[in-house]
């Protein structure tokens, strides 16, 4: 706009002065000097040359939940904490610059800031087991995305390596007494560029050595039962992701913010949880069809035949989805999840043995009749057997 502006006055200013210099007359030297004042005007403004445009800069920060003289929370079994900030580093300022090109079309540069920040958050005193689900303003989170480290609150445990890298080791503290975390170079640009507001779930039993007689369950268990059994990924590493419609991947075993698929989710929290567990029964179901043993078919089922798994297409006993059985449906739905692919429980048992805990494999038989199905039943002599005894 100040171009067009610009280089109207020009020519008018010049032609009203009138002459000639180098057989150019005043008003076309009017017109051009115009158009270069307003061009330049125009590119500081809209286009190449302008001052950046900034996004995201922070000029103050605070820490919530950084009370001074604040008590130190005393948890008992399963609780949700928020913790206290007990130890943090200066904020890290990153900048990255786009825009501001030439040519065609030029965009006015940007500069977009981000930050980052190292934090410790105490969250009881004692010691405890295992710290489960995270909540950042009060929306789950990952703990893989947080870069954290817990320390349990041993009398023993040492300072943590980024304390230490800050203060040096003579003045980094090791907070012993004092279960916390540290979040170790947490971008902030996922929580609009500040601390949020944590709180964890947090699991403590009885002390070890404890006079009371009746100790804590979780340290007492040395075994359990991995059910309900059934599931046709529910034991897999491998993300699955079944394609129902063109273009679209919907995962079927991932069902969690915390990270990995449901097995290592729940894999996470027995290993978390229950130190002494060394044991699990994994349980993989097939189906039978009848109370009477002679009459009983014995195989695995899946909840439906149309779509496979891509990572891991489902193979039981070397049979297929499309020559496998359906488990029984109510109003169109299942009631039972399908077989356990064998794939899967292969994936189960390694990584069980990766963390050191036992694997007994432990076949299961469920029963598939539903209500009016019109069998004897052995017991009663009634026509009908029980709806999906067990």
């Amino acid at each position: 706009m100040a171009t067009i502006v610009l280089s109207a006055a020009g020519m008018a200013l010049g032609g009203s002065i009138g002459g000639s210099v180098l057989g150019l007359s005043m008003a076309t030297i009017g017109r051009a000097a115009g158009a270069a004042a307003g061009r330049w005007i125009d590119q500081r403004l809209l286009g190449s040359g302008s001052e950046a445009i900034e996004t995201g800069r922070v000029d103050r920060f605070r820490l919530t939940e950084a009370s001074e003289g604040a008590a130190v929370a005393n948890v008992f079994g399963r609780m949700r904490v928020s913790g206290q900030v007990i130890w943090a580093t200066r904020f890290k300022e990153s900048e990255t610059t786009t825009g501001g090109g030439k040519g065609a079309g030029p965009t006015p540069a940007a500069k977009e800031f981000s930050y980052s920040v190292s934090i410790a958050i105490a969250v009881c005193e004692g010691v405890i087991t295992h710290v489960g689900r995270i909540w950042a303003d009060g929306v789950e989170v990952s703990p893989a995305d947080l870069n954290l480290r817990l320390y349990t609150g041993t009398q023993t445990q040492l300072p943590d390596p980024k304390i230490v890298a800050v203060e040096g080791s003579d003045f980094a503290p090791a907070y012993r007494g004092t279960a916390y975390l540290v979040l170790e170079d947490l971008e902030l640009a996922q929580f609009g560029n500040r601390v949020p507001q944590f709180t964890f779930e947090v699991m403590r039993p009885s002390e070890d050595g404890a006079k009371d007689t009746t100790a804590d369950i979780a340290r007492k268990i040395r075994g359990v039962a991995l059910i309900p059994g059934t599931g046709e990924y529910a034991l897999a590493t491998t993300p699955v992701y079944l394609s129902q419609e063109y273009g679209e991947q919907v995962v079927i075993n991932v069902n969690s913010p915390h990270g990995g698929t449901d097995f290592e989710a729940a894999l996470s929290s027995l290993t978390g949880e229950l130190h002494q567990c060394k044991s699990t029964v994994l349980v993989a179901s097939w189906f039978g069809s009848d109370l009477r043993a002679g009459e009983c078919l014995v195989a695995p089922r899946v909840e439906q035949v149309e779509v496979d798994g891509d990572a891991m297409p489902w193979v039981v006993s070397g049979r297929l989805r499309s020559t496998a059985g359906v488990v029984p449906q109510l109003d169109d739905r299942p009631v039972y999840g399908g077989t356990p692919a064998d794939a899967s429980i292969v994936e189960a048992i390694q990584i069980m043995r990766s963390e050191g805990v036992d694997a007994v494999f432990y076949p299961f038989i469920l029963m598939e009749q539903l209500a009016d199905n019109g069998l004897i039943d052995p017991y009663s002599q009634s026509t009908n057997q029980p709806n999906l005894p067990w």
